[in-house]
């Protein structure tokens, strides 16, 4: 499983689930667990959503 989200998309999406989660808390829902996927998707640096497209986020490194 190759990295797909680079280091900005990261941020976005941690930022993103938080305030969902956060938001599901406030309003007393359960609506707010979706905040947990993006969540997952930052901390695993990978998308499944991004494979069918070919989206990567990521920087190539050239290895030397």
């Amino acid at each position: 499983m190759k990295q797909n989200v680079g280091n900005i998309d990261k941020v976005i999406r941690i930022v993103a689930g938080l305030a969902l989660i956060g938001w599901g808390l406030y309003a007393q829902n359960w609506w707010g667990a979706i905040g947990a996927i993006p969540l997952a998707t930052a901390l695993m640096g990978w998308c499944p959503a991004y494979l069918p497209f070919g989206i990567r986020t990521t920087k190539d490194r050239k290895t030397a």
